[in-house]
């Protein structure tokens, strides 16, 4: 499935993923929850792999939120035991596809290990440019702009009237080709951003899926994208 789209399909170069749903899809098949975050988790590496041979540069999945410290200590050990052996096993296949590997999000209260690895993955990734995964880990949009805001204070001189485009050197994002995504796709039917990129995704195009994230497909992202590409984007001019 090289190229399924019709000609004149417009990609986005940015796609944004909030995967959800997989506790609950576990539930409803009484299975325990880390079935359901295994299963998820297949699903949203098919859908970044695919993202990446159709030609979308850079794709954005929020792995763990700074809220979901709230989980039991086994959901949470778990969560980031499985995200740490997945980049460990998919980063031959990151350096292969030129992907670049960026960490969005605060690395001081994962565990030893799992910060290892993500400094490990964006060090022997930092110069590859065909393509960009963004791993949000312990992530958040207020944090993330409290910690902007706090570098700028933080800074030995004073930066003259700071503007938008500076502001944005200081994001998670910054020194991307594409920081800001064009389309956030959510799963389980939840419509909200939950503050995923705020200050990236002003003018981001949302489309939510119905389906827990373990039920969907290829199928269900490429008709997200073609959903995408039928609008008008006028980022507030004509």
């Amino acid at each position: 499935m090289a190229n399924p789209f019709p000609p004149g399909t417009k990609l986005p170069n940015h796609l944004a993923i909030i995967p959800d749903g997989n506790r609950r899809w576990a539930k409803i098949h009484h299975l325990p929850s880390f079935v359901g975050h295994q299963k998820g988790f297949q699903v949203l590496l098919q859908m970044a792999k695919q993202a990446r041979k159709w030609g979308i540069h850079t794709v954005t999945f929020w792995g763990f939120s700074t809220e979901n410290w709230q989980r039991s200590k086994e959901e949470v050990k778990y969560l980031m035991e499985l995200e740490e052996a997945t980049i460990k096993k998919y980063l031959p296949e990151f350096q292969k596809d030129k992907v670049r590997i960026i960490h969005l999000g605060r690395k001081d209260r994962i565990p030893l290990s799992f910060q290892k690895t993500l400094e490990k993955a964006e060090k022997e990734t930092v110069l590859n440019q065909k393509h960009v995964l963004n791993i949000a880990v312990d992530y958040g949009g207020r944090d993330e702009l409290l910690r902007a805001i706090t570098r700028i204070k933080n800074l030995k001189f004073k930066i003259k009237n700071l503007n938008e485009e500076k502001f944005s050197e200081f994001l998670d994002t910054r020194d991307q080709p594409y920081p800001n995504p064009d389309l956030l796709v959510r799963t389980s039917g939840e419509m909200r951003t939950s503050g995923l990129l705020p200050w990236q995704m002003a003018y981001t195009e949302f489309v939510f899926i119905k389906k827990y994230l373990p039920d969907c497909s290829i199928e269900d992202l490429k008709q997200a994208i073609l959903e995408y590409s039928h609008r008008q984007r006028r980022f507030g001019g004509n």
